[in-house]
């Protein structure tokens, strides 16, 4: 019908060079558009690598990894590549959104995969903001580790968020090598919101969907996208000392974790709390939310659950219980934001904290 040569049609045949062995590296990237040859490339050179597959037919996305990685290690993989959403774990793998599978089967490659983990169409059934967070989250498990990962795609968009140490464009046959830079920056906004802002964000807390209605809301946006929310509660107590505010609820939603967001949220909040004369304290039971809060800098540590070790640095006062759960205690002393900007955010709320009644 089309008049096609076969022999000269049907017959593709690619010539490059990947001197990868050169140096050191740590994430590479094969890229091109669809038919230019890259799957052919990553087997020639890595073999069975690019066709690992893994089933998925536990009760529990958690039951299906291997069983010779512990809880932690699990954990601490799926954290790692912002699969960080703890209701998620216990449900079957075939029920998790596109963007949950795939950062679920990142976890698995990563634990399960050896010192070299190679994967094919790495992004491709994803929305992009997803698969540039999810390049960013895995570029950063793989070098902390000292591991070796490389991608192959047919997107160019997770270039800089991947940060790959070399890179092979199969479009324009070219090897490059490439240094670390940080990543592309993100536009972002914080501001009170509505409670009912909360049932977005309710299904993904890892313990509770419940909410105290006397709580004030802020939200995270990403561009025009709402993506973390923190809810904070005013905390009586005795004495006659400076007045708390306690965060009760941090919620990311599943697309943005991975790039600690939500302590961007809280560390902000907090400082204009303090500006007008209040203490900020969170009470995080999750071990990663923990982990995370001991790291910090403005962040102090008062109160310790059992579970829990504490950096060095770090001086615990006494066990702490929130609720009959086991929690950390944390207290913000960071820098005080500007009082201004703090009663213009507050005054969201009419009243609130006594900071006049002005409207938003």
């Amino acid at each position: 019908m089309f008049d096609v040569p076969p022999e000269e049609k049907s017959r593709l045949e690619w010539h490059l060079e990947l001197p990868i062995e050169e140096r050191d590296w740590n994430v590479g990237l094969i890229v091109g558009p669809s038919g230019s040859g890259k799957t052919v490339v990553a087997r020639h050179l890595w073999g069975d690598l690019v066709d690992q597959s893994y089933q998925w037919n536990g009760a529990a996305v958690v039951d299906d990894f291997d069983k010779r990685f512990s809880m932690q290690d699990v954990a601490s993989v799926c954290q790692a590549v912002g699969f960080n959403t703890i209701p998620a774990w216990l449900r079957p793998f075939r029920v998790l959104s596109n963007g949950e599978q795939f950062r679920a089967s990142l976890a698995r490659q990563l634990l399960e995969g050896g010192d070299l983990v190679v994967v094919d169409e790495f992004t491709s059934v994803v929305d992009r903001q997803v698969a540039q967070i999810g390049a960013h989250a895995v570029q950063k498990y793989i070098r902390r580790n000292k591991r070796r990962f490389v991608g192959v795609s047919c997107h160019y968009d997770i270039i800089d968020w991947l940060q790959p140490d070399w890179l092979y464009d199969m479009g324009a046959r070219r090897f490059d090598w490439r240094c670390l830079q940080r990543r592309p920056e993100l536009d972002i906004t914080i501001s009170p919101v509505p409670y009912s802002a909360w049932f977005l964000f309710a299904p993904f807390h890892y313990m509770s969907a419940h909410l105290h209605k006397a709580a004030r809301l802020f939200g995270l946006f990403v561009g025009d996208k709402i993506a973390s929310v923190g809810a904070f509660l005013y905390r009586p107590h005795t004495g006659r000392g400076t007045p708390i505010v306690g965060l009760s609820r941090l919620v990311t939603l599943p697309d943005f974790q991975g790039l600690g967001l939500a302590f961007v949220l809280t560390d902000r909040i907090a400082s204009l709390y303090k500006s007008v004369g209040y203490r900020v304290h969170c009470y995080p039971a999750h071990p990663s939310l923990i982990r995370a809060y001991d790291r910090s800098s403005v962040w102090a540590l008062c109160k310790q659950p059992g579970h829990f070790k504490p950096a060095p640095s770090a001086t615990a006062c006494m066990q702490g219980k929130v609720g009959g759960r086991p929690c950390a205690m944390f207290s913000y002393e960071g820098p005080a934001g500007d009082p201004e900007e703090a009663r213009r955010v507050f005054s969201y709320w009419p009243g609130y904290l006594g900071l006049g009644n002005a409207s938003n």
